[in-house]
């Protein structure tokens, strides 16, 4: 059967063999396009298909493996696969070899002009790099290297588009979550407990599905992210009280059978973002998105607040290593009272070590 488009959640793919004068001359074949249209999938066919005939007719060594080659042998998520598209418009027919990393970080001020470095980092050069060394992995070109943006690049360009990038985050606290729930929807109450307590993403708290939920064990499944596996985490008894409350929902537009039916109810991260600022304006509290009030939450409450030890903290919420959890994941509070205090209290011990005084009453003079 020659290749064909299908969809695949909000992807297009293709499968079947490709065939040279009526014969298959691949194995069966199931890959991403990375297209989320049926036409820009059947434009992949067939560039696919050509790639794989001129390699039949001409052999492996006469032509050497071109992005669009490279892409055809990476498996991306969706995400990935929508990040691909521009830059195969762009890359698609340079060998792997002959593009360079100047290359490839020119690409994000050009398809992207008005977005800061680090969305050109993630956008641009993390799925470019992926794709390259993946194929370089298989023995089809050499690996890539690239060092990404420069602090200068983020200055230069936020002052192009007139605003701060890597802005710092306000994190969540247990009075703004008691706020909130005050104002919010049931579900969403619920969903922010639990990204708070367990320091979970959005889109890790949504997939909950019913199976995931151990009452007996007062523990939900988190699934893996960020290269992290699959984990059974503690929760406290009164949220998971809440959990089993909820009645489980299929999203809109799933099918409806067991499998589908999740926790929360939302298809996708961006689901509860209408309802999550709506209730933030109602309690008449700051906007956080999910992230901030979660997983930034989390991090300041334990290392900040409670002051629980890093290494503890960054078991629990699944972070990689103590350095980005303090780098990235805990903010400063009350700088300016802190730090008066501290002065106020070092000048007092040392004025009762010292018997001395800093300011003298003037009955002395």
């Amino acid at each position: 059967m020659p290749l064909e488009p299908y969809k695949r959640g909000k992807t297009w793919w293709a499968k079947g063999r490709i065939e040279y004068n009526g014969r298959p001359i691949t194995d069966y074949l199931r890959e991403s396009t990375g297209s989320p249209t049926e036409q820009g999938a059947r434009d992949w066919i067939v560039d696919r298909e050509e790639a794989e005939r001129r390699r039949h007719v001409f052999g492996e060594a006469a032509q050497e493996l071109t992005f669009l080659d490279g892409v055809a042998l990476y498996d991306p998520d969706p995400l990935t696969a929508r990040y691909l598209i521009p830059i195969l418009a762009e890359l698609g027919d340079l060998p792997c070899s002959k593009i360079t990393p100047e290359m490839v970080k020119a690409l994000g001020p050009k398809l992207y002009p008005n977005n800061a470095t680090d969305t050109w980092r993630r956008w641009v050069v993390t799925p470019t790099r992926s794709v390259i060394n993946n194929a370089a992995d298989l023995g089809r070109c050499p690996p890539i290297r690239i060092k990404g943006y420069e602090k200068k690049d983020r200055v230069a360009q936020d002052r192009r588009r007139g605003k701060r990038s890597r802005v710092a985050k306000t994190p969540g606290s247990w009075e703004w979550l008691l706020r909130f729930r005050e104002h919010a929807p049931e579900r969403l109450g619920v969903l922010a407990h639990l990204m708070f307590v367990t320091g979970r993403r959005i889109g890790q708290s949504i997939a909950l599905h019913p199976d995931d939920l151990d009452r007996d064990g007062g523990k939900v499944m988190i699934r893996g992210a960020k290269g992290h596996e699959d984990e059974w985490v503690e929760v406290p008894e009164d949220l998971m009280a809440e959990l089993v409350a909820l009645t489980p929902k299929t999203p809109r537009g799933w099918n409806r059978k067991k499998a589908n039916l999740r926790v929360f109810g939302y298809a996708s991260s961006t689901g509860p973002l209408k309802a999550w600022r709506s209730a933030c304006g109602k309690a008449g509290i700051a906007y956080l998105p999910p992230h901030s009030a979660g997983r930034h939450g989390f991090g300041q409450e334990m290392v900040v607040r409670q002051r629980v030890d890093a290494q503890a903290t960054a078991r629990f919420g699944a972070w990689a290593d103590t350095d980005l959890l303090s780098k990235t994941y805990t903010h400063p509070e009350d700088v300016k009272g802190k730090i008066q205090e501290a002065f106020r209290t070092g000048r007092v011990q040392a004025e009762e070590l010292t018997g001395l005084k800093l300011r003298k009453d003037k009955a002395e003079f």
